[in-house]
């Protein structure tokens, strides 16, 4: 039986990280670890982690140089064959989703698999306000700025070892930038589930401000040309992207 991490790097999340680890706990596949990274929180997150965690999760707390560093510290702390992650903010869809991801990972020709993705309301997760429908993989999509939802994505092991980490001289597109190095330099081989993985309350950090939209365009467009997938025209593709997620 395979064995399936997951990862959550968490800072300062009390009211929401509970759910999210009672999420992972409610998977009914037979072999998980959870792993939880934690960056120093000061607030009650470390408590409310402790108040639900099982004998499967792995609990961490150091300070660590942000998300990015966090999910890093905590990938290397996993056994699994398959690693993927939890973000303290999101939950799974249904109690079956690593069991479906595992089935696909039973086949050794493929590396990941991905699935769809709701953004709920940060205050009623019942509340739908996009939905990113992902679609079959194909590196030509590449260009036209596709990737997978990046809390969806589950990864054999295998793919950290031969092409590394996330880059944490990204400060917001650093699993852009992982993606795309894995699927154009590591042309891994991706498989799709047309079912939503995972549910994730909006707000996120990316788009926090304008300053900070900004930010990610810029290191959206860094990653698009390190990895040669394109320039401006795949870059404004990307964004155009997400007009159909609320229609």
């Amino acid at each position: 039986m395979l064995k399936i991490s997951v990862v959550t790097a968490v800072f300062n999340r009390e009211n929401t990280v509970a759910e999210a680890v009672a999420s992972v706990a409610s998977q009914d596949y037979g072999s998980v670890e959870h792993v939880i990274q934690d960056g120093g929180s000061r607030d009650g997150t470390l408590e409310a982690i402790k108040a639900v965690a099982g004998a499967d999760v792995s609990l961490e707390s150091a300070r660590d140089g942000g998300i990015y560093d966090g999910i890093n510290k905590g990938i290397a702390r996993t056994t699994g064959d398959v690693v993927g992650l939890m973000h303290s903010d999101d939950l799974f869809a249904s109690s079956s989703i690593l069991s479906k991801v595992a089935k696909v990972m039973e086949d050794p020709e493929i590396d990941g698999v991905y699935g769809d993705l709701d953004y709920v309301a940060a205050d009623d997760i019942q509340k739908v306000i996009r939905k990113w429908r992902s679609g079959d993989y194909h590196q030509s999509k590449l260009k036209r700025g596709w990737m997978p939802p990046h809390p969806t994505l589950y990864l054999r092991r295998s793919v950290f070892d031969t092409w590394g980490l996330y880059d944490t001289s990204f400060r917001i597109a650093a699993d852009y930038d992982a993606m795309l190095r894995y699927l154009v330099k590591g042309e891994i081989r991706l498989a799709y589930i047309p079912e939503v993985f995972v549910k994730m309350r909006v707000g996120g950090e990316s788009n926090a401000s304008l300053q900070k939209i900004i930010r990610k365009s810029r290191e959206d467009y860094r990653a698009i040309r390190e990895n040669g997938v394109g320039g401006l025209g795949t870059l404004a593709f990307k964004n155009l992207s997400k007009v159909q997620q609320f229609l």
